[in-house]
């Protein structure tokens, strides 16, 4: 994420999109061809070692990611996901439950701080939140 560190996001800007599939490595190289966009690995770590993907585009800053369906990635939809950041995620998911969204996954980091939520939206859109603070 050091490219995401460096730039400023505003609360509800679009930080990033990511898809999960089953087999990345192979769509990765579709959207290579079809968008233009290059990759790079990110080696991913859990009960097997396998790298995702980060995206870039013709200038080489991060603009996405294409990931397995494995590990910290099992149980997502394959659709494209938007990363929104948000002042404060556990106030988001609470005020998605609240007003009668779902909560799809929730993830931590080994502090037990949220890294994102993903969330759907009363008509069954999905998004994820996230903060990025802004130095």
């Amino acid at each position: 994420m050091d490219d995401k560190a460096k730039k400023k996001y505003s609360i509800g800007s679009i930080v990033s999109a990511d898809l999960t599939v089953p087999n990345a490595t192979v769509l990765k190289d579709f959207y290579k061809q079809v968008i233009g966009w290059t990759s790079e690995e990110l080696k991913m770590e859990g009960n097997q070692e396998y790298s995702d993907y980060i995206l870039k585009d013709s200038d080489g800053n991060w603009t996405a990611g294409i990931c397995h369906a494995q590990g910290v990635n099992s149980g997502i939809p394959p659709q494209w996901i938007v990363y929104i950041n948000v002042k404060d995620i556990k106030d988001s998911v609470e005020k998605c439950k609240k007003l009668g969204g779902k909560v799809i996954k929730e993830t931590f980091d080994n502090n037990g701080n949220y890294i994102y939520a993903m969330l759907e939206d009363p008509f069954g859109a999905v998004l994820a939140v996230t903060h990025v603070a802004n130095e």
